[in-house]
């Protein structure tokens, strides 16, 4: 063979071989469930990308994340989690609490999921325990039914002469009836009488006030709940138009407006997540990373709402707040 077919036949081997060398594995895909909507959202999506960050995966350069907002409508939840198996995702995030573990972890056995703001896993059925969950899910509990409660007490010692008090809870969301269940001991053990109030649209959030204010209800208990998040401004405004004191969940309430919040940093929350996932895809195994729960709690008031409503916060109150707008 002539010197110059031979560089002819190698040069052709080398470009033939090309595709197979450049042949690298795909840039790994997340696939992110949400019950609410993006908007709402956009400061735990950028929390959460701060934490796979962290692991080394920033989306677009070296991971894909696609989107699926249930913006409220639950029942959206189990075609869009179907999707990201039709997909074959690499890692499942379910963010908004238990309708979409639940879809998620009903989609797949095989393909990890992390969900979060989950109040009982075990008790849900996602995993067999905290410290080892065991299968494909792991997560981050909210303790729903230590927290809810909690912020029944802290009302009651706000507005002590409110002897009815209403719950708001979305009927929706199964994680509903056991925070009826405890917010109720709790109120019973205030001596408070309790009005459950249910609302799992816009619409049924304007009935829901409109019952409060016809049942004189001296405060109201917004329970820990994505589509109430994602709905915070109105919730806001409807507690500041009929002058009833509410307490919430997060900080982003009393951001909104809102009198009152207790509970976990939703953002700590998911960066961790985000750290999870960024495990994961480097080969850790759900069922070997525990099921953690939030040690950091806020408390939150408002002033400006407070002076609105004619409160004057009790310095019982003030001394535990963590942060107080003014």
């Amino acid at each position: 063979m002539r010197r110059r077919e031979l560089l002819l036949v190698l040069a052709t081997g080398m470009i033939g071989a090309r595709p197979v060398r450049a042949q690298q594995k795909a840039m790994p895909v997340i696939g992110f469930l949400h019950s609410g909507s993006a908007e709402p959202a956009a400061l735990v999506v950028a929390a959460f990308r701060q934490g796979l960050s962290e692991t080394g995966y920033v989306e677009g350069q070296n991971v894909a994340i696609e989107y699926r907002w249930a913006e409220g409508r639950y029942d959206r939840l189990p075609a869009m989690a179907a999707d990201f198996v039709d997909r074959k995702v690499d890692l499942s995030v379910a963010g908004g609490g238990l309708p979409s573990a639940l879809a998620a972890k009903n989609a797949t056995s095989t393909i990890p999921i992390v969900f979060t703001s989950v109040g009982n896993p075990v008790g849900a059925g996602l995993v067999t325990g905290l410290a080892r969950p065991g299968g494909n899910l792991t997560g981050f509990s909210v303790l729903a039914g230590d927290l809810t409660p909690k912020r029944l007490e802290l009302l009651s010692e706000l507005v002590p002469e409110a002897k009815l008090i209403a719950l708001l809870v979305n009927p929706n969301n199964p994680a509903s009836e056991a925070v009826v269940r405890h917010v109720g001991e709790a109120a019973r053990a205030k001596g408070r009488e309790l009005h459950v109030l249910k609302a799992g649209s816009e619409g049924e959030i304007d009935a829901a006030f409109a019952r409060l204010v016809e049942m004189h209800a001296g405060g109201l208990v917004v329970a820990a709940e994505p589509f109430f998040y994602s709905r915070r401004d109105q919730l806001v405004e409807q507690a500041e138009r009929d002058a009833v004191p509410a307490i919430y969940e997060l900080r982003e309430y009393a951001l909104a407006g809102g009198l009152i919040s207790y509970g976990p940093i939703l953002t700590g929350i998911y960066r961790q997540v985000g750290i999870y996932a960024g495990r994961i895809l480097n080969g850790a195994k759900p069922a070997d990373l525990p099921v953690q729960q939030p040690t950091t709690f806020e408390l939150v008031i408002n002033l400006k709402t407070a002076k609105a409503l004619g409160l004057t916060i009790p310095p019982s109150i003030l001394a535990r707040a963590d942060e107080v707008i003014e």
